[in-house]
């Protein structure tokens, strides 16, 4: 034997010291190995709707009901088990408005519980036991290991069962066992979490579904632009300070800086409201309804335009020292005449619409003032210094990736840039050119240099990078040919907000591309998929989110209440069990409030897209591959032991 295989083979036997304790792991793996795959849901474009996003992280996109109609079927009405569907997403909230209504609370409770134990076995039936005691709740662990395990050697097993049911009654934790229960029925509904970008930005908590994320048993991200930007931001990116801050103001969500994430904005309230008194600053209207009274709002739209130029001016000078990023045509401060206040944009004279630029030097257009460079430095160091913020960035690190290979889905935010002819298209990054997954794995690099770089100067490059991925032409996660954000302010003809999508999108129905794209990441071009998110599907104009015969899902979900009017839905989510693939398609989500009184689930419409003749197995996914490697050393490991080239630790 090899001296490595050998060395290998004694760290295996310090953790399996004997014959007997790796032929028990042997067994105990292959056993796994036959069990029924567990269940990946599949979620994007979440965009700080946090009542949203809970309420389907809840009911896994409809799986919890697919359970409640699998082990009751046509012995209980529709309308019973949506009330316990409810119960399961929303088990105190719900019990607290039963107990106003219920006269004879110890028969509901007994029914209840009855029916939730069935929907715990049924949800346990696909893990082995050692999986499901480590879900369980500890206050409640034994009692519920006895109800949910099938005890053969019982003889009146109604009797046991009752006893111990009774027995919760009596002694007044019924309440407590319901959400205990309720809880593990999610858990074990849903086996695994894929977010597919962009957890930030538009909506009002994307700081409340990042502390739920962190409690999640299981998750994996990519990173969406929007995600990327307020990790350059946590990194002290100028560009992407403004940039979050804009977009925070442009929404009516300045709360989620100045309360989610305790970052003092009033220097930048206190310029605006000096700079721009005068000024109704008409071009930086808020989206959606704040909510916030009138004086809030006009300081919030003076603070809208104040952190708008200066991006502006901050991007320019980030423009200037990359010129590598080919990005001289987003500057268009110097294009300005601000005695006329026109603009020439290629070759094309237009009138703009605010002409107020106090702040502005024509001579110097790209210089922030005094002032604002003090709130700059301010910003930076909040942002830099904040603990939650950095822990949530550092979660997105270590959770996350720019791409993802997991059990033949290929999974992405954007795109993979492609040129006309669908060939992939080559993209400088700091004087080296990079296309397909290369281009990926070098911009993640670069992305986790922006944290953890020694290198003063590699460190930095990572930081302006992010801001790239945020915006740029190159950018796979991005994918169009400029961010028309200047133009979408300040001029009215919309021929100049146009953002040119890339090849990619129209591309997606020819099998062909698609079938290079998969090989590029080391995939098959028969029974694997590309998921990815990023351009909502316009589903009310027919547009469809499965493309190329189900080779391509793009599920944008549809959360961002912004985006509903475009799309007709809220969007879609995707869930892969034992049986195949479903798509869901949801209408908008009214409100928790409404759920719970109203038991209005997520009205979701499933769309089967792919069905396997043969139950999927654990073994048949990568967490089966890595269990067969195990197998594998530990049967080199039993053969050593039995012949005598290594010794047990008796």
């Amino acid at each position: 034997m090899k001296e490595l295989e050998v060395r290998y083979l004694e760290r295996l036997s310090q953790l399996y010291p004997t014959i007997a304790k790796a032929s028990t792991e042997i067994i105990n793996l292959q056993a796994i190995l036959n069990l029924p795959k567990g269940t990946e849901h599949f979620l994007t474009d979440i965009h700080g709707e946090y009542e949203a996003f809970s309420h389907v992280l809840k009911n896994g996109s409809g799986a919890v009901r697919r359970k409640v109609d699998d082990v009751f079927g046509n012995t209980m009405g529709s309308k019973t088990k949506q009330a316990l569907a409810t119960l399961i997403y929303y088990p105190k909230e719900k019990m607290d408005r039963i107990k106003r209504e219920e006269e004879n609370m110890e028969d509901w409770y007994k029914i209840t519980l009855y029916r939730l134990i069935e929907i715990s076995k049924r949800t346990a039936s696909k893990y082995t036991r050692s999986k499901v005691r480590k879900s369980l709740p500890p206050d409640f662990a034994y009692v519920i290991e006895e109800l949910i395990t099938e005890k053969a050697d019982i003889t009146d097993k109604g009797s046991y069962y009752n006893s111990i049911v009774n027995t919760i009654i009596r002694i007044g934790k019924a309440e407590k066992f319901i959400i205990a229960l309720s809880e593990l029925i999610q858990r074990l509904t849903v086996d695994h979490l894929h977010i597919v970008g962009d957890i930030y930005d538009r909506g009002p908590g994307p700081h409340i579904i990042m502390d739920k994320l962190m409690e999640h048993h299981s998750v994996d991200i990519q990173w969406g632009n929007h995600d990327v930007l307020w990790m350059g931001a946590a990194a002290g990116q100028r560009g992407c300070i403004a940039n979050v801050i804009r977009i925070c103001a442009r929404y009516g969500n300045l709360d989620i800086l100045e309360e989610g994430y305790g970052i003092n904005l009033l220097p930048l309230a206190t310029f605006a409201m000096n700079m721009y008194r005068d000024d109704p600053c008409s071009c930086f209207q808020l989206k959606g309804d704040s909510g916030h009274g009138k004086n809030e709002m006009l300081i919030d739209i003076k603070m809208h335009k104040a952190i708008s130029v200066i991006q502006f001016k901050v991007e320019g000078q980030i423009i200037k020292k990359n010129p590598g990023f080919k990005m001289e045509d987003r500057n268009l401060l110097h294009h300005i005449d601000y005695e006329k206040g026109t603009i020439e944009i290629d070759g094309k004279t237009y009138e703009m619409l605010d002409k107020n630029f106090p702040t502005i030097d024509p001579k110097k257009p790209y210089s922030l003032t005094k002032e604002e460079e003090d709130i700059m430095d301010r910003l930076e160091q909040a942002f830099l210094n904040c603990e939650k913020l950095q822990r949530h960035m550092l979660f997105l690190l270590n959770k996350g990736a720019l791409f993802k290979v997991y059990n033949n889905n290929l999974l992405y935010h954007g795109c993979v840039p492609l040129n006309e002819d669908g060939s992939l298209k080559s993209v400088r990054i700091y004087g080296h050119s990079y296309k397909g997954k290369s281009l990926y794995e070098i911009l993640e690099s670069y992305v986790r240099k922006g944290f953890h770089a020694l290198d003063a100067k590699e460190r930095e490059r990572g930081k302006d990078m992010m801001w790239y991925i945020w915006l740029s032409e190159g950018s796979p996660l991005f994918g169009k040919d400029k961010m028309a954000t200047f133009e979408r302010y300040f001029l009215a003809e919309k021929e100049t907000h146009k953002e040119k999508k890339n090849p990619y999108y129209s591309l997606l129905e020819n099998e062909k591309v698609v079938d290079r794209i998969l090989e590029e990441f080391g995939l098959p071009a028969e029974g694997t998929h590309i998921i990815n998110g990023h351009v909502p599907v316009k589903s009310k104009n027919g547009e469809s989110p499965i493309k190329c015969d189900g080779k391509v899902m793009v599920i944008d979900g549809g959360f961002s209440k912004a985006y509903q009017k475009e799309t007709g839905i809220a969007g879609y989510t995707l869930i892969s069990n034992s049986y195949g693939l479903i798509l869901v398609a949801h209408e908008p989500f009214e409100s928790t409030e409404a759920a719970i009184e109203k038991e209005s689930d997520i009205h979701s419409d499933s769309i089967i897209v792919n069905r396997v003749l043969e139950r999927k197995l654990v073994g048949d996914t990568d967490v089966g591959r890595d269990l067969k490697e195990q197998i594998a050393d530990l049967e080199v490991l039993l053969q050593a032991y039995r012949s005598g080239r290594i010794a047990e630790r008796v």
